[in-house]
């Protein structure tokens, strides 16, 4: 039997395999769908402080390889979040994992802010927060807080000092380069980094001559993204020694080692899951029969396990 335990920073999950933010609803909406004793983790939508609409529709649209969407976070608020969502977590999911929960604000006291609710709730199943750093600093005339390394290191030391939760931060992937953003979190008190967010995006109805999308621009994720995903942990498992939560393509267990292999401790499964909800249940019995076939005794030590000569 292979040992699937990993250790996301003080998170404890009993495989490697995570769903991601905006993926899977806050958790419980997969309930009939997947077998959760396959799951380390399910990490919840993204949550602030109050409730926020998102933007207009047509807000995601299909295209080959993947999904582009400008959902924009909508969200009833972390009063709610805790509340109801957790409420139905706990009660409807028989086998239930750690959430991680996704926060996200408009500024570096919002952002601290939605993390001391979150953690002052003390719910035994929450096990940890993802801060979303590609958002509007509303205050610094909208300027994304994850493309300015300093502002990053703030508001990553703001929310270190609200909560004793372990903290993880998911970076954006378009940046020159990952390490000056890498080195904020880990100064800024990080514990873990989750990696990459969807890539911005595009799609164009030529008929009309207008974009698809209300909000003109969104995200792309998908099979699409998944080799510039794997680039992207493999540098930033050289650069530093924080443990890495993959995402971007997973489709299939090969897309899954490929993380794991490139650094990753854990990945996570997003877009896959709208069109095979139980894409992570397979994910995690093909990453122990790899390690059965390849003589590995646990998951972890396929972290890093890449080949360089």
């Amino acid at each position: 039997m292979v040992n699937m335990e990993v250790e996301l920073g003080a998170l404890k999950m009993r495989t490697p395999v995570a769903t991601a933010s905006g993926t899977f609803g806050y958790g419980y909406e997969y309930a009939d769908l997947i077998d959760y004793s396959k799951l380390g983790a399910v990490t919840a939508k993204g949550v602030r402080m109050e409730a926020w609409p998102g933007n207009p529709m047509p807000r995601h649209c299909e295209v080959e390889g993947g999904l582009v969407n400008a959902i924009g976070l909508q969200g009833q608020g972390v009063k709610h979040f805790l509340e109801r969502d957790m409420f139905l977590y706990s009660r409807v999911v028989k086998d239930p994992v750690p959430v991680i929960v996704n926060i996200w604000g408009q500024s570096e006291e919002e952002y601290a802010e939605v993390a001391a609710a979150v953690s002052a709730a003390a719910h035994p199943l929450i096990g940890a927060l993802e801060m979303n750093v590609s958002c509007p600093n509303v205050k610094a005339g909208g300027h994304t807080f994850g493309q300015d390394p300093k502002v990053l290191e703030s508001v990553v030391a703001k929310v270190r000092a609200a909560t004793k939760l372990p903290l993880i931060v998911k970076l954006a992937p378009n940046v020159p380069s990952i390490v000056p953003y890498i080195r904020a979190c880990e100064n800024g008190g990080a514990d873990a980094l989750s990696l990459i967010n969807t890539i911005p995006a595009m799609v164009i109805d030529i008929e009309r001559r207008v974009p698809v999308l209300a909000n003109r621009s969104g995200g792309l994720s998908g099979r699409a993204i998944h080799p510039a995903a794997v680039k992207l942990v493999y540098d930033a498992h050289r650069a530093t020694k924080l443990p890495i939560l993959a995402m971007g393509g997973v489709y299939e267990a090969k897309d899954a080692i490929e993380f794991m292999l490139a650094g990753a401790t854990a990945v996570a499964i997003g877009t896959a899951t709208f069109s095979a909800p139980d894409t992570a249940a397979k994910v995690c019995d093909g990453i122990a029969a790899y390690c059965e076939r390849h003589g590995f005794a646990a998951a972890k030590e396929l972290t890093g396990a890449i080949c360089e000569s």
